[in-house]
């Protein structure tokens, strides 16, 4: 019996979206052309985004793979091009509540082999407060997904708090993914902001739920951020040694030393180098990282849970841990529904 797996980073769309340039009066937003049966192309204002395939909207397509690939439950986020902080809030929410209905959905038709993150419109906190409620206390998703900033907000901006604090109170999960990358006009070339502004837009968002005092304020927030947290766990040492020695810059509102956070909020599993991963179980421990791939984009892991199960020099209990119990404790009493009868 293969070990139980739960990929925590998975992104998925509807099939059929609208022309939200014509609903709104104005561009900026995703619509999806489909040319052939199973493809079609995320444009961008008539300019190609991406590519996707039938298991970026199939939930049948997706748990085909997830046969192949041993994976038991996917925690479905939306793609962080949707997430549209720069809209006017009225149709940010009004997109965000759409993308929201859909996961649900999906979560009811499947309830045991998916779990669903919302997303709301952070530019407006009072109305991402109401969608975060509605998605976990009336739709039954796990909590949501954010972006590393919020147009010229840090994660750390005063008008953010509220937002931290209620999904706090309500219990929920909140995963953090790198979006619209810092410098990304400076390096068009080489697919530069994903390989290198992302990692940093993580960082980025850690270091600010660190220094502005949101972790220390919310030690109940579970929290986890994408992509291994990116640089930040490999740069600790700078980022602590700024802290020492320039309190007066990176201690004015949090007195705690940033290492100290490290083993409090969770990370995906997705760093593509067991060396990397080693270390990253040393920083934070093995109970803080949970699986995630990417699925289904390039950038991810293409066989989710592949580089954990090959290193052999984990313990069966390690392994577990990485493959599906942190992930468990990170999604909370939403995770009850895909607990395995043998409570692993």
């Amino acid at each position: 019996m293969h070990p139980f797996k739960i990929d925590i980073h998975t992104h998925i769309l509807p099939r059929d979206w609208p022309n939200l340039k014509q609903k709104y009066g104005y561009g900026g937003f995703i619509n999806l052309e489909h040319h052939h049966p199973g493809c079609a192309r995320m444009m961008l204002d008539g300019t190609f985004f991406r590519e996707i395939a039938e298991n970026c909207w199939s939930p049948g397509a997706r748990l085909k793979e997830c046969g192949k690939t041993g994976v038991d439950v996917q925690v479905l986020s939306t793609v962080p091009v949707m997430f549209s902080y720069w809209a006017k809030p009225e149709d940010t929410l009004d997109l965000s509540r759409r993308l929201n209905d859909h996961i649900a959905g999906i979560v009811t038709d499947y309830p045991t082999r998916f779990v669903g993150l919302g997303t709301v419109p952070m530019q407006d906190p009072d109305l991402a407060i109401a969608e975060a409620q509605r998605c976990v206390k009336e739709l039954g998703l796990a909590g949501v997904e954010i972006g590393t900033h919020v147009n010229d907000w840090n994660l750390n901006d005063p008008n953010l708090f509220p937002f931290f604090q209620a999904l706090a109170e309500m219990d929920a999960a909140l995963f953090v993914h790198p979006w619209d990358m810092v410098g990304k006009e400076q390096m068009p070339q080489y697919w530069l902001p994903w390989l290198v502004g992302m990692p940093a837009e993580t960082s980025r968002a850690i270091c600010s739920m660190i220094f502005g005092g949101v972790l220390e304020r919310l030690p109940k927030l579970r929290v986890a951020f994408a992509h291994g947290g990116g640089t930040f766990p490999a740069n600790i040492g700078r980022i602590e040694h700024g802290f020492r020695v320039r309190p007066d810059l990176c201690a004015i509102d949090n007195p705690v030393n940033p290492r100290d956070y490290l083993g409090k909020f969770f990370v995906d599993s997705l760093v593509h180098d067991p060396k990397i991963l080693n270390y990253l179980i040393d920083a934070v421990g093995s109970g803080r990282i949970a699986l995630g791939s990417d699925y289904p984009f390039p950038l991810g892991e293409e066989h989710p849970g592949q580089l954990i199960e090959s290193m052999s020099h984990l313990t069966d209990e390690t392994r577990q841990q990485l493959l599906s119990g942190s992930a468990l404790a990170w999604l909370g009493k939403a995770a009850d529904p895909i607990i395995p009868a043998s409570g692993t």
